[in-house]
C-alpha cells in the first residue's frame, strides 16, 4: 500500500510504516490542486490540518483506503462523505489528550494565581504583593462540557485537588469515577469554572454565546482548550467587561485559520485587541496538546490504528 503524508509528523511514523511494509511519499509543499493530480495513486494519506479533505479532493481519490488525521478532530474532513465511499478514518485523541489535561490546568492555576501579571509586573520592577493575591482551587466546582479523551484527562489531572468535578455531555452515562454527569440545568447551576472538550460540529459551533454566558447562575471562569469556533469572542468579551466571566484561558481563537497554524491575515477585530490587554485572560497559539511526549504518541496512534485495520 502507497500512503502520502502532507504534514510533517515525528520520524516513527513514517519508519514503522516502512517496517510493515508500506510505501511511503512525503509532499509537505505542492499545492492541493497539485496533490489532488496524483491522489488517485495512493492506499493513504496521513494529514494534520493542512487543507480540508473535501468531496472534490475525495472524489479523485479513487484508491483511498484510510485517512490518518494526526490529531483529536476530524472537522477538516468531509466524514461522511469519506464513509460513503469507503474511505476508514483514523484520529488520535489518545495521542494528546494527557497534554491538553495538563496545559488546561496550567492555565487554570495561572488565571487563579495571577502568575501573567506578576511575571511582568516583577520584570518591570514592581513588587505589588496585595495586587496579586490569588485564590485557590480548592472548595470550587469544575464543570466540563464534552467528556471524552480530553475531558476526561482533564478530571483526572483535578483528582489531587478537592473541588467537585461535575460534566455536561450529550451523550448518556459518559460520566465516572472522576466526575458526575449532570443536565444542563444543574450543570449552569453549579459550575463556577468551565472547561470545552468539545469537537467541532454544529452543535458546538457557536455554543458559548450572550444567550448560554447568562443561563449561569454565578459567575465563572471559562477555559477553552478545544475549538477556537466554539466560543463567541465579542460575547466572551462583553461578559468579561460585566464580569459574567471572571477570567479566560484560551488555547484556541474563533480568528485561527481553519490550518490552526496561523490567525486570520484580515485586520483583527476589537474584541481581540480586548482579549489582548486584558489581565483576566491569558493566550496560548493552539498548542494544548503540542508537546513532545505528544508528537510521538500522536504519531504512534495513528501507527497502531492502521496496523490493527489493515
Amino acid at each position: 500500500m502507497k500512503v502520502l503524508h502532507l504534514d510533517t509528523n515525528h520520524c516513527i511514523l513514517i519508519n514503522q510504516l516502512n517496517e510493515l511494509g508500506y510505501t511511503n511519499d512525503e509532499d509537505y509543499t505542492s499545492n492541493k490542486e497539485e496533490i489532488e493530480a496524483k491522489i488517485h495513486q495512493y492506499d493513504g494519506i496521513v494529514i494534520r490540518s493542512r487543507f480540508t479533505i473535501d468531496p472534490s479532493f475525495i472524489d479523485k481519490a479513487t484508491n483511498l483506503k484510510f485517512i490518518g488525521r494526526v490529531g483529536a478532530g476530524l472537522e477538516n474532513i468531509d466524514c461522511d462523505y469519506a464513509t460513503t465511499k469507503g474511505i476508514h478514518l483514523i484520529s488520535a485523541p489518545e495521542g494528546n489528550r494527557n497534554a491538553v489535561g495538563e496545559h488546561t490546568l496550567g492555565m487554570l492555576l495561572s488565571l487563579f494565581n495571577k502568575l501573567n501579571k506578576a511575571d511582568k509586573e516583577v520584570r518591570e520592577g514592581k513588587w505589588l504583593r496585595e495586587d496579586n493575591r490569588g485564590i485557590e482551587l480548592d472548595g470550587k466546582t469544575v464543570g466540563i462540557i464534552g467528556y471524552g479523551n480530553m475531558g476526561k484527562a482533564f478530571a483526572k489531572k483535578l483528582k489531587g485537588f478537592d473541588v467537585e468535578v461535575i460534566c455536561y455531555d450529550i451523550k448518556d452515562n459518559v460520566g465516572d469515577e472522576n466526575c458526575l454527569q449532570v443536565n444542563l440545568k444543574e450543570f449552569q447551576e453549579k459550575a463556577e469554572i468551565v472547561s470545552l472538550h468539545t469537537p467541532q460540529t454544529e452543535l458546538t459551533m457557536n455554543m458559548i454565546n450572550s444567550n448560554f454566558i447568562d443561563g449561569f447562575k454565578k459567575p465563572f471562569w471559562l477555559l477553552n482548550t478545544a475549538r477556537g469556533t466554539s466560543v463567541v469572542t465579542e460575547d466572551l468579551v462583553n461578559a468579561l467587561d460585566s464580569g459574567n466571566i471572571l477570567g479566560a484561558g484560551l488555547d484556541v481563537l474563533e480568528y485561527e485559520k481553519k490550518s490552526f497554524e496561523n490567525l486570520f491575515t484580515t485586520e483583527l477585530p476589537n474584541a481581540f485587541n480586548y482579549l489582548i490587554k486584558s489581565e483576566k485572560v491569558i493566550l496560548s497559539p493552539h498548542v494544548a496538546g503540542w508537546t513532545t511526549e505528544s508528537k510521538e504518541k500522536l504519531a504512534q496512534t495513528i501507527v497502531d490504528k492502521i496496523k490493527k485495520k489493515f
